[in-house]
């Protein structure tokens, strides 16, 4: 019997519409260069949108970042949409403006064509899922490279060209100054903060106990932030504030990845005097020098604690902070770190003897007498919802709430406390007798 072949009716395909997406990027935070990437920003927008077979996708940008870095968050937030499947097409202006790292833009490219994405250059006219797209990229961004390089180093010789010259540049913000195109200024209302720091370190103050003062009245720095004890530390050590400037000081690794190290003799300094009005006279300032090595060799000289198990381990609910061990006119306990470094206007933690701790945490676990082995093997971190009050969460999930009291004054009194108290007692009799 012959065989009968019957041509079925073709099913028409629905035209699906492809969903486009635009990135763009400026490398400047000027004003000017921020109209530029709201215009990118209207122009993908209408030419997506205008355009008959293209859902718009959103346009993801960036502002005033290298096209060297891949932590961009624009950026980002467009791959997670692609991996997501909801991108097909990408537009762009050029590769530059994508990427200037051969290999970032490589890969990035290959990931986003293995699911499907096209990315377009304008500039290049290329499309990426082309046959000879990826060799042309692979071309193009070399050059981008080169040429982010060559902009690298010009503006470096530029910079170190400045610093031979004792030209203080790239200087935006000093605690104490106005700076400005037209100069640096010292400022009236800020300068005599500047005074009273160096005062209060060259007088033995600590250097947290002066930051948890300016914080409490008030006193933010150059952009508003707080003091802490490294920023006291700082302040005091730099030269600036007797006219002068050490320049490069730091330095950029690379054109790529454009981290800021310490210059630690990788290229030369220079010292330039008289650049700009001085706040401290230089007696001031070498004798605060003089404090800073003094409290420098005070805590080099001082014994290394060990690292203790409940490091890292107690959680203040009130600042999201970890408790920190400090030790007291001999009494030895753990506080909020935030309390420590700002006072009780800034967290109310109430400090915890370490003798209160291990007892608490020896009842929690069943043991007879505290053991730390035991302590890290089943519990995962303590938190401090209220004043004596403990929440142990332990590893296997479960939690255990346990409630401590105050010892009294006379309990909580070591063998130390008591003779340093005897000691001033008869110190103080001895005064009251020479009067008589």
């Amino acid at each position: 019997m012959p065989k009968t072949v019957s041509k079925l009716p073709q099913k028409p395909r629905l035209a699906r519409l492809k969903r486009v997406a635009a990135y763009a990027r400026v490398s400047s935070g000027k004003d000017a260069m921020l109209h530029s990437l709201s215009s990118q920003v209207s122009y993908y927008s209408r030419l997506i949108q205008g355009h008959e077979g293209w859902e718009y996708a959103g346009v993801y940008s960036d502002e005033a970042l290298t096209g060297t870095k891949e932590s961009r968050d624009g950026f980002q937030k467009l791959l997670a949409s692609c991996r997501a499947g909801n991108v097909n097409i990408i537009l762009t202006k050029s590769i530059s403006r994508f990427a200037r790292n051969t290999v970032t833009l490589l890969e990035t490219v290959r990931e986003l064509k293995a699911m499907g994405v096209d990315i377009f250059f304008e500039e290049q006219n290329i499309h990426t899922m082309s046959a000879e797209g990826e060799l042309m990229l692979t071309i193009l961004a070399s050059y981008a490279q080169e040429e982010s390089l060559s902009a690298s180093e010009n503006q470096k010789w530029r910079i170190r060209r400045a610093f031979e010259n004792g030209e203080l540049i790239n200087l935006r913000f000093l605690f104490g100054y106005r700076i400005s195109k037209a100069g640096i200024e010292i400022d009236e209302q800020t300068a005599p903060i500047v005074c009273e720091i160096f005062q209060r370190v060259i007088a033995g103050e600590s250097f947290s106990s002066i930051s948890r003062d300016l914080n409490e009245r008030g006193v933010t720095c150059a952009l508003g932030g707080k003091w802490c004890a490294q920023r006291i530390k700082e302040t005091v050590s730099n030269e600036k504030y007797i006219g002068n400037a050490l320049l490069q000081k730091t330095f950029r690794n690379n054109h790529l990845e454009k981290k800021q190290l310490p210059n630690n003799g990788e290229l030369p300094m220079f010292y330039a005097e008289e650049t700009h009005p001085a706040i401290i006279d230089k007696d001031t300032f070498e004798a605060a020098q003089v404090a800073v090595k003094m409290k420098r060799e005070a805590t080099k000289n001082r014994p290394r604690p060990q690292k203790s198990e409940f490091t890292g381990k107690i959680y203040c609910p009130f600042c999201g902070k970890n408790y920190k061990r400090n030790t007291s006119n001999g009494s030895v306990g753990w506080n909020c770190s935030t309390y420590l470094s700002e006072g009780n206007a800034h967290c109310h933690g109430k400090k915890i003897p370490e003798t209160t701790l291990q007892a608490v945490c020896a009842d929690v676990l069943g043991l007879k007498e505290y053991n730390s082995t035991v302590f890290n093997a089943q519990i995962d971190r303590i938190e401090v919802p209220e004043d004596n009050h403990l929440r142990f969460v332990f590893k296997a999930g479960t939690v255990a709430e346990r409630v401590w009291a105050d010892r009294s004054r006379r309990e909580s009194w070591t063998a130390e406390m008591r003779q340093a108290a005897a000691e001033k007692t008869r110190q103080r009799r001895k005064k009251q007798c020479q009067k008589q």
